[in-house]
This record gives C-alpha cells, structure tokens and sequence, in this order.
C-alpha cells in the first residue's frame, strides 16, 4: 500500500471486513495464481509521491488543447470534467487524477493499466471511446467520450414503465462488452451498474461502458488471487482468490437479477454477512414480481450465477440463449411500480453514502501522516524497517490499546501486502490513514455537518432534497428522498440526527466499498476467515 496506521479503538471495527486487492499463499508478487506477472511490478516498491505514472503519455500540456469546464462526478482518486477541445470545439470527458491520491505502486499501477487496456481495446458502440491521456507533475488526466444520458438506474426509473424486455436488452449490451473484452484478453472485474452511462438522451442511445480502473490483461486459463470489485457483485471465487474470466459473467448475473426484481441477490448489512451469502449462493425466486418473471429468464439467471466456475454459462453461451438472443421478442408486460421504486432506491441511498465519503475522504490532512510514521517508529525497537507480531502487539499496548492475539494477526493479516508476515512502514501508515478516514467520529461529524446546512443538529428534509438536487431525480424526487430518511430515522421523528447518521454510515458496507485502498486492505481478512471456517468453503 503507501503510507503507517492509527488502529481504532474498538478493534472489531476490522472484523468487518473489505474487498482487497490481496496476494495468496499460492501467489507469487505478480498476483497471478499461474506465475503471471499481472500486476507489472512488485509489490514491495512503495511511494509517497510518483514522478511518472504512464509510460508514453500523448501529451503534458492539457490546458493548451482542452478547456475545463463543469464537473461531472468524483471519485476517490479523480475528479471528471466536462471539457471543450478548442481546436475541434468538440464536447469530451476529462477525468484528473491528482497523482498525491496514489500513495502506493499498486495505485500508479491501476491508473498506468487502466489507459493501456482504453488504448488496447477497439473502438466499439458499447464502450466509451479513449481519445487521449496526458501527464503533467500534478496529474494524469484521461480524455474520453462524453456521454450525456446519465446511469443505467437513473434510466430504469425515469421510464415511465419498467418491462423484462428491457432487462434482456440492457444485459445483452452489458455482455458484448464482456465477450469484447474477453476477446482482446482483458478481465473486466468491476462491472457494476454505476459504470455504465448512456451515451444520449435518446431513447435507442447505447449503453456504454466507463471504468477499467481494476480491468487486467489475462491469457488463457490464467488465473489471479488479487481481491478486487464490489461486494454485492463479487463471484465466489475471487473470495477463492483463485478466479479467471469466468467472473465478469457472474457480476452481469447480479445485474440482471437486480434488474428484474430491483434487489441484489446476496444482500446483508456488513461486508462479511455479504460474502456468506455469495458463498451459500442461495437465490430468491419467490418474492415478487419473480413469479410473472418468465422461465426463461430465471433460468438464464440460475446459470450465470452458479457457483462453479467451470460449469457456469460462458459469456458466449449467454449470448446464445434464446432469452438473450431474440431480446427484442421478449414479453414487454410491465414487471410492476415495486421493482422500479427498489432499484431507485437502492442507487439513491448508494448515491447519499458515497457523497458522504467524498467529503469524509477530504478531512485528513497530510501532516497527519508524520505522527503515524513516529507511531511506527517507537513500535519498531530492533529498528529493522519491519513491525513484527511481537512489536505490533507491545507497541499498541504501549499506546494504550491492550489488542488480543486474534486482532494483531487480523490487523498484520489485512496490511501485509507483501506476505512476509510484518509491516513496513508504507503498509502501517496506508491501512492506518484510511481506517482513520472512514472509522473516525471526527471526519463523519464534519460530513454531517455538510449536509446539516442549519446547524440544528439534524438534516431535515429540505436539506437533503437539496444535497441530491442533482441527481436529476424526477417527478417521485420528495418521495425518494422521504424514504432515504424513513430509511435512516431510526426513532422516527422526520429527520436525521448525528446518532441516526453514523448508524447509517457504519451498519451498511456499499459507502465503504468507495474506498479502493480500504477495501482491498479489508476483504482479505475476510477471505481467509472463510477459508478456516470449513462449513463456509467454497464448493468447487
């Protein structure tokens, strides 16, 4: 990772584990489960602040050709603009990522491979087109198509009706982007409704895929262990850690299902209940609307989510099947207001956690990093660069926090990413700046008082309709935003207090699985726990 650790207080906080990028027993520092050197470089190079990150960028001086103009949407690394080429006076994309967010040579190196695979893979209807990437000493910047006709949900719910054919139509695009993919030998890994966009605002636009941020190069029958993705969209073979393409068909699996009935099929509270129930792999088909769900699509669903790799449908197999294939003659009977009101639902609330994040994700300053280094200093008393079990467990009883066997090996188990059983001092501070950013009352009080623009100790209605102003909600917007509050209030008194707020943000997994570094740290642990829990093994 990059940077030394302040470990929380309540050391069951790392108990509920993330979804990480994580070398296993099997592995060697290429991450490849066959010997391939995925990931291009090892592990053990660690940075505070890259000088280059591409390798041939087209360019240095982007505000020469582009003029930036409003901002399109924030994630944890970049900031995407709307720009104008002023030499075609063309309309495109920009994406910057600030080169101080890459902390670690695993982040340089998914920003360096994310434009190698944009420039490898060929131009194609269902996937954003790449038009340039630039460098400069502040940040890489990435310019792409732009496409003006919102995400795949915010679609859904503005139709004025919601049918199974139109679930057939949009899953079909997502699986030529797949087979696309797959072809020119690269592993989506994160496909998720959030990263895919309308192109326009037609009604026939195509849908485009937008993020290769964790995409990887693959040969044939190549299989990795690096824990990557989203939880609710993770196949059980990546908590394996030993998967291949095979994945990408199970996470359009999980979109189809939620756009059929508007729920994930493996859903709980934490990030650990989630992965057990990807594990047990137990699929409801009885609450509705499933029962005027067609056969076909059911079963269509039961074979791209079936545990086994190996005899789950191949992508082509999927396109094949009569349900997929003749998509455009599947029933367009209407699956009911329920399914379009749950998946609204479900994007919105993700929506209101993650803008919690941005501004969470903002309030740790740099020289914060200095007094964790010293933290780590103290800890290290044979002054070898390493914190072994032992000087983990003595110096954070040094700090005041008496930690049991189980949860040193758990915190050395989520941060050595270089699998020599210690911590550097990069793994320390990396895991210990992002736990900080996303466990500290601190950060979370200052993001509530964020959206609490009154200052009364509560967010009321109004000032959360207004925070999601943009978010284009249309003609149900109040009700949306009623149910977000319903959903939070836990006394039910019509607004969001602090206490209500911080249940919100520590209960749920999806604002977490925002944090790329967190979860990588985090699921591993997790995914060992299932591998010495016999009763939860995978069955392969």
């Amino acid at each position: 990772m990059g940077g030394c650790m302040s470990i929380p207080t309540n050391t069951s906080f790392l108990k509920r584990t993330k979804n990480q990028k994580q070398v296993h027993e099997s592995c060697d520092q290429g991450h490849s489960v066959n010997g391939g050197n995925a990931a291009g470089l090892p592990l053990s190079q660690r940075i505070s602040r890259p000088v280059t990150v591409l390798k041939d960028p087209d360019g240095h001086e982007i505000y020469q050709r582009y003029k930036f103009g409003k901002e399109l949407g924030r994630g944890e690394f970049g900031v995407t603009y709307q720009c104008i080429d002023k030499e075609t006076g063309e309309n495109v994309a920009c994406k910057k990522i600030s080169k101080s967010k890459l902390r670690t040579e695993i982040d340089v190196e998914d920003v360096r491979r994310e434009v190698e695979i944009m420039r490898h893979l060929p131009k194609n209807p269902n996937i954003v087109s790449y038009i340039a990437a630039y460098e400069d000493k502040e940040a890489i910047y990435l310019v792409m198509e732009l496409c003006e006709g919102g995400e795949l949900f915010d679609r859904i719910v503005a139709r004025g009706h919601y049918t199974e054919r139109a679930a057939a139509l949009v899953t079909k695009s997502i699986l030529e982007v797949v087979k696309l993919c797959h072809k020119h030998g690269v592993i989506h890994r994160d496909l998720k409704p959030e990263n895919f966009l309308f192109a326009n605002t037609s009604e026939n636009s195509p849908l485009k895929a937008i993020d290769f941020g964790l995409s990887i190069f693959f040969q044939p029958g190549q299989h990795f262990c690096e824990i990557v993705g989203s939880p609710y969209y993770m196949a059980p073979e990546v908590l394996r850690r030993n998967y291949g393409s095979e994945v990408d068909v199970w996470s359009a699996g999980v979109i189809l299902y939620i756009l059929l009935c508007g729920v994930p099929p493996f859903w709980a509270e934490s990030e650990e209940g989630i992965a057990h129930a990807i594990v047990r792999g137990e699929i409801d088909f009885r609450r509705d609307p499933w029962p005027k769900i067609s056969r076909n699509a059911k079963d269509l669903v039961k074979g791209m989510l079936e545990p086994n790799p190996y005899t789950r449908l191949t992508v082509e197999e999927v396109l094949e099947n009569e349900w997929i294939k003749n998509a455009n003659q599947v029933a367009n009977i209407p699956l009911g207001e329920g399914v379009r009101t749950r998946i609204k639902q479900f994007s919105l609330m993700n929506k209101f956690k993650k803008r919690v994040l941005r501004v969470v994700a903002d309030y740790l300053p740099d020289d914060e990093v200095h007094g964790i280094k010293q933290m780590f200093y103290s800890m290290d008393t044979d002054q070898n660069g390493s914190l072994s079990f032992e000087e983990l467990k003595d110096g954070l009883n040094k700090f005041g926090q008496d930690v049991a066997d189980p949860d040193v090996e758990l915190l050395i188990d989520a941060a050595d990413l270089d699998g020599n059983g210690m911590l550097n001092c990069d793994e320390f501070v990396t895991l210990a700046v992002h736990l900080k950013r996303l466990s500290s009352d601190e950060h979370l009080l200052q993001a509530f008082h964020q959206f609490d623009k009154n200052g009364n100790g509560y967010i009321e209605f109004e000032e959360l309709r207004d925070s999601l102003s943009d978010e284009h909600l249309g003609p149900n917007n109040d009700q949306f935003v009623q149910d977000i509050i319903f959903d939070a209030d836990l006394d039910k008194d019509g607004k969001i207090s602090y206490a209500e707020f911080k249940a919100m943000m520590t209960t749920g997994a999806d604002w977490k699985m925002a944090s790329r570094q967190y979860s990588r740290a985090m699921l591993n642990v997790l995914s060992m726990k299932l591998f010495k829990d016999k009763s939860m093994q995978l069955k392969i």
